[in-house]
C-alpha cells in the first residue's frame, strides 16, 4: 500500500525539531532509586482519557486516519491526533475514527507576529482557534505555541491543549499553562529518554512523528501495522527503562532533578492582580492522586456509560430485586421496638436516631451477637468498631499498623483495589504475594516477609478475602488458613481478614481465620453491603488485639482505630446503623437465614454462567484457543484467561463491536501481572442476560484470540 503524502513542515518547525534533537543529545539523566516497588507506571490520563503512556501519534505520521496506524494505536492504548487542514472544513468531513482529538496549527510567524499558514493546513487566526474550539466535538490542540502569551491566548480560546515544537520552552509555557490544559512537545522525539526529558521538562506528553512515518515508509509490502506497532512497543519500553533508571515511579513524578544538563527551571509565578484566579498545579497535590489505581474504576464507568447497551459482567454488587423500598421501614421500626424493650426513653430513642452517636459505633452489641451465631467470632462489643463500609475499615487498620516508611503491607495478589487505594494515599508501600493457580501459598508469604526485611522493611499485616475473593473468586482452603495463623504467629504479623460474600454464597462457609484465631492475630473487617444493602454504608472491624502504651496501660487496638475515625468521619450514620441493626434482629442475629433467597440466587447465577461458558466454549475449543476459566463455589465473580491482552483497549473494543462488558484483571495486580485475564462478576445479571452476554463475550474472544 502506497504512503499518503504527509502534510508539509515549515521551515520553523523543521528548525525546531532539528534544536530539539541536539538538546536531546546534551541532556542526559541522573541515577535514581524508586520509593515505591514494581515496575515504572507509564499510564497517564490526558483530555479525560487514559493513555498506555504519554505519547500520542502526531500528523507527520502520514494521514493519521490510515487504519494500519489507527489499529496500531489502538492496540497500544495510545492516542492519534488528526490533524485540521483546509479541505475538513472546505467538504466538512468528518475526523477520522479513533482520533483522541483534532490539531489546529497556527501557522508561522513573520515579523509583525501574525500567523502565517502553514501549506495543506487550515490559515487558523485567533477568531477561528476559538469558534472551532466551541464547535468542534473532539478537543482542539492548538499547534505552534511557543511563547506565554501566545498559551495565554490559547487557554482563553478554549484550547483542549497546547502544542509547542520547542523543547526549550517547555519550562516557560508549563509556568504558564500551570496545568490547566495538557502541553504537548511536538517535535524530535526519537527514544523512550527523549519522552522522559520532555516530561521533567514541563510536557504531559509528546506528539511522536518521524518515527512512525519511517515505520511506514519502511513496510512497503504489508499496511505498515507491524512496523507500527514495533516502534511504539519500542518508544514505551525505552520510557520504562528510562524511568527505572531515575527511580520515576510514575509519569506524575518526573522532575527536573532528574536531567543532567540542559534545562532550566520555570520562571516564578507572577504576582497575581486583584482578580487573578490560578489554578491548583496537579504536581503539588499528593501523588497519590496521579495513580492510575485511582482511575481504574472512572474508566469502567466511561465504558459502560459509553455503552448503555452493552451487558455488563462488570459491577460486583448485588442484585436489586431483592430489595423492597418498604423493608427499610420494617427494619428501622424493628430498632427502635428492640430499644424500648431495653428500656430505652423517647429522649433515648431521638438522640440514638438524630445526634452524632458514639464514634465507635452503637450497634457493637447487635453485631456482636451476630458474629457469636453466625460465625463462631465470640469477641466483646468493645473490640468492635462499626464504619462506614468496610474501606474505612481498611483506612483505619492501615493507618493505625503503619507508624514509619520502614513499615510495609502484604496483599495476597490479584487483590481488591480498595485496600491498595488505601495504601496509596496513606503513603504506606505494597507488597504482593502472588496467589498460584492452585491457591495461596504460606510459603510465598514467609519468602516475602523475610524479603522484606533484607530490605530493611518491616512487614506489618497480610490483606487477604479467604472466601469467594474480588476478584479471582477463589477461597483459601482450611490447611491454608491454619498454616496462615501459624506464619503470622511465627513472624509477628497481623492477618487483615476481608469476608464480603460468606453470607452471599450458597452452602456452609469454611470457619473464618477468626474464628480460628487463638492468639490475636487476626483483624477481621465486615460489610452489610452485600447482606442488607450497599446504601447503607455500614461496616465493621473487630480489632480485640492488646495495646500497651509506655506506662504500661492496656487497651484494644479497637479503640486506637476509633480515636483515628473521630478524626475522619466523626461517627457512622446512626440511621444506616438503626436500619442494619433492625434487620440483624429480624434475622435473630443470622445474616445466614436474612440471605438464604439471595444467596442461592447468586449461586445459581454463578453456575448458570459457568454452563453457559461451557457451551459458548467446549473444552476443545477453549484448549484450542488457550482460555480457561476458574470455577468458584460462591461470591460473585470468576476469572477468565484468555490468550491476548486484555487491558482497556480490549475491553473498548469488546463493548462497542460485542456489546459485552467486563473488568481487566490487570487492574487487582498492584506490581504488575494480569495482562491476559478478565473478570466475570455475575451477581447484578439475570438468566437471559448472562446467557446473551457468554454469547458475545465468546464471539469477542474468537475474533480477539490469534489465529489457531
Amino acid at each position: 500500500m502506497g504512503l499518503d503524502r504527509a502534510p508539509e513542515e515549515s521551515p520553523e518547525t523543521e528548525r525546531a525539531a532539528a534544536d530539539n534533537r541536539a538538546a536531546f543529545d546534551r541532556t542526559g539523566l541522573r541515577p535514581g532509586r524508586s520509593v515505591r516497588p514494581g515496575p515504572p507506571d507509564t499510564t497517564v490520563k490526558i483530555l479525560d482519557r487514559p493513555w498506555a503512556a504519554p505519547i500520542a501519534l502526531g500528523p507527520a505520521a502520514g494521514r493519521t486516519d490510515r487504519p494500519a496506524l489507527l489499529r496500531a494505536a489502538d492496540a497500544a492504548g495510545l492516542p492519534v491526533v488528526h490533524p485540521l487542514a483546509r479541505h475538513d472544513l472546505a467538504h466538512r468531513e468528518p475526523p477520522a475514527a479513533g482520533s483522541a482529538a483534532l490539531l489546529l496549527p497556527l501557522g508561522s510567524r513573520d515579523g509583525a507576529g501574525p500567523p502565517r499558514p502553514v501549506p495543506g493546513f487550515l490559515p487558523a487566526d485567533w477568531a477561528e482557534v476559538e469558534r472551532l474550539c466551541a464547535t468542534s466535538a473532539l478537543p482542539v490542540l492548538v499547534a505552534g505555541i511557543r511563547t506565554a502569551s501566545d498559551a495565554a491566548r490559547a487557554l482563553e480560546a478554549g484550547a483542549g491543549g497546547l502544542v509547542t515544537d520547542s523543547l526549550a520552552a517547555l519550562p516557560e509555557l508549563a509556568a504558564a499553562v500551570d496545568g490547566h490544559r495538557p502541553l504537548l512537545l511536538g517535535g524530535g522525539v526519537r527514544t523512550g529518554a527523549d519522552v522522559l526529558v520532555s516530561l521533567a521538562s514541563g510536557a504531559d506528553a509528546v506528539l511522536v512523528r518521524r518515527p512512525v512515518l519511517d515505520a511506514l515508509l519502511a513496510d512497503g509490502e504489508t499496511d505498515g501495522e507491524a512496523g507500527v506497532a514495533e516502534v511504539l512497543a519500542t518508544l514505551v519500553r525505552e520510557l520504562e527503562q528510562a524511568m527505572a533508571f531515575t527511580g520515576t515511579a510514575s509519569v506524575a513524578e518526573a522532575r527536573p532533578e532528574s536531567l543532567r544538563i540542559g534545562h532550566r527551571p520555570p520562571p516564578a509565578r507572577p504576582r497575581p492582580g486583584p482578580d487573578a484566579v490560578y489554578p491548583l498545579r496537579k504536581a503539588e497535590l499528593h501523588p497519590s492522586l496521579s495513580d492510575p489505581v485511582l482511575d481504574t474504576m472512572t474508566f469502567l464507568n466511561e465504558v459502560t456509560h459509553r455503552f448503555p447497551d452493552a451487558i455488563s459482567f462488570a459491577p460486583g454488587r448485588p442484585y436489586d430485586g431483592f430489595f423492597d423500598t418498604e423493608q427499610i421501614f420494617t427494619y428501622l421500626r424493628g430498632y427502635l421496638d428492640h430499644l424500648r424493650a431495653e428500656g430505652a426513653t423517647e429522649q433515648d430513642i431521638r438522640t440514638a436516631l438524630y445526634q452524632y452517636g458514639p464514634t465507635a459505633g452503637q450497634i457493637r452489641e447487635i453485631v456482636a451477637d451476630s458474629l457469636r451465631k453466625d460465625e463462631d467470632i465470640d469477641v466483646p462489643p468493645e473490640s468492635i468498631v462499626i464504619t462506614v463500609g468496610a474501606q474505612e475499615a481498611m483506612l483505619l487498620v492501615v493507618r493505625a499498623l503503619t507508624a514509619g516508611p520502614e513499615d510495609a503491607l502484604l496483599v495476597a495478589s490479584p487483590c481488591y483495589v480498595g485496600i491498595t487505594g488505601v495504601a496509596r494515599l496513606l503513603g504506606v508501600p505494597v507488597t504482593a504475594v502472588e496467589e498460584r493457580e492452585d491457591g495461596f501459598s504460606c510459603a510465598d508469604l514467609e519468602a516475602a516477609i523475610l524479603r522484606e526485611r533484607a530490605r530493611g522493611r518491616r512487614p506489618r499485616a497480610l490483606y487477604v478475602i479467604p472466601d469467594h475473593s474480588n476478584p479471582s473468586g477463589t477461597t483459601i482452603d482450611l490447611p491454608t488458613r491454619r498454616a496462615l495463623l501459624e506464619a503470622a504467629e511465627r513472624h509477628g504479623i497481623l492477618l487483615i481478614e476481608d469476608s464480603p460474600y460468606r453470607r452471599v454464597s450458597p452452602g456452609t462457609p469454611l470457619p473464618t481465620l477468626k474464628s480460628l484465631d487463638r492468639s490475636r492475630r487476626v483483624v477481621h473487617l465486615g460489610s452489610f453491603a452485600k447482606t442488607v444493602f450497599p446504601g447503607a454504608r455500614v461496616g465493621f472491624a473487630v480489632a480485640d488485639q492488646q495495646v500497651v502504651d509506655e506506662e504500661g496501660r492496656t487497651g484494644l487496638l479497637a479503640g486506637e482505630l476509633a480515636k483515628i475515625k473521630s478524626m475522619v468521619t466523626v461517627n457512622t450514620s446512626s440511621l444506616s446503623q438503626a436500619v442494619v441493626a433492625g434487620a440483624l434482629l429480624a434475622g435473630d442475629g443470622r445474616l445466614s437465614v436474612l440471605n438464604a433467597e439471595p444467596a442461592a440466587y447468586y449461586g445459581d447465577a454463578l453456575r448458570t454462567t459457568l454452563r453457559a461458558l461451557d457451551a459458548r466454549l467446549p473444552e476443545a475449543r477453549r484448549t484450542a484457543l488457550g482460555v480457561r476459566w476458574n470455577e468458584p463455589t460462591g461470591g460473585f465473580f470468576l476469572t477468565v484467561q484468555v490468550p491476548f491482552r486484555a487491558d482497556n483497549a480490549a475491553l473498548a473494543r469488546s463493548a462497542q463491536e460485542f456489546g459485552v462488558i467486563w473488568t481487566p484483571m490487570n487492574y487487582f495486580y498492584p506490581q504488575g501481572g494480569g495482562h491476559q485475564a478478565l473478570r466475570l462478576s455475575t451477581s447484578y445479571l439475570t438468566t437471559a442476560d448472562i446467557e446473551e452476554g457468554t454469547e458475545r463475550l465468546a464471539r469477542f474472544i474468537e475474533a480477539q484470540a490469534p489465529a489457531s
